[in-house]
């Protein structure tokens, strides 16, 4: 049987997880057990591979990470739940678009659990409800893993997005989901998106553990 941990690290600055994820993409072997990584992170605007930089329009005061996933630009705070799927691909018999596509989806199956029709694109990935933005996707694949992940908005601040041209789309209005009346908070969104992430991902007659709320940041 397959083993996935699952980590809720709080809020947190985002290069230290960063980092963190790298290491454990290192180091793992084929016996490592796959985590998922639920976490916030104080605000920071980040930069993926293939970002332009006439993409961040005005960052002020907030600071502005260059990284290593796919994609161009976006925004990361709190009341944004982050879920890192750190997944060895191989084993699990996934695609680098399936992930996508799990990932998404998983957001799409909460989202209609709060009555909300939400939908991905296959031009642009994440989620959408009526062309506005829900939650995006992000990742890295090395050694046949996975990390980085998805990023889902709760309850969080929208105004720093219009400091950029989110995920490089011009003009790309963003959401929530309290503002489309869901009304919980990270945690509770958290449990409940849990198992429809681990169906989609193939995880789902797992064992699961909690692994430890801190880990080895530094």
């Amino acid at each position: 049987m397959s083993e996935v941990s699952i980590r809720k690290l709080g809020l947190q600055d985002y290069e230290p997880v960063w980092r963190a994820m790298q290491r454990f993409t290192d180091i793992r072997d084929a016996a490592t057990a796959d985590e998922i990584w639920f976490c916030e992170h104080r605000p920071v605007f980040t930069l993926g591979l293939n970002a332009a930089a006439e993409h961040l329009l005005s960052p002020g005061d907030i600071p502005v990470i260059q990284i290593d996933r796919g994609g161009q630009v976006t925004y990361h705070g709190p009341g944004q739940l982050m879920i890192y799927s750190l997944i060895d691909i191989r084993r699990a018999g996934l695609g680098v678009r399936d992930l996508v596509t799990a990932l998404e989806q998983c957001v799409v199956d909460l989202a209609a659990e709060y009555n909300i029709d939400a939908a991905s694109r296959r031009d642009a990935p994440g989620v959408y409800v009526d062309g506005v933005k829900l939650a995006s996707v992000g990742l890295r694949i090395r050694r046949g893993a996975s990390f980085h992940g998805l990023a889902l908005n709760v309850n969080v601040d929208l105004e720093p997005f219009s400091r950029i041209n989110t995920c490089g789309i011009q003009n790309l209005d963003v959401t929530d989901l309290s503002r489309l009346g869901a009304q919980d908070d990270t945690g509770v969104v958290s449990d409940r998106l849990l198992p429809h992430l681990l169906r989609h991902l193939r995880l789902d007659d797992a064992a699961i553990t909690n692994g430890p709320s801190s880990i080895e940041l530094n």
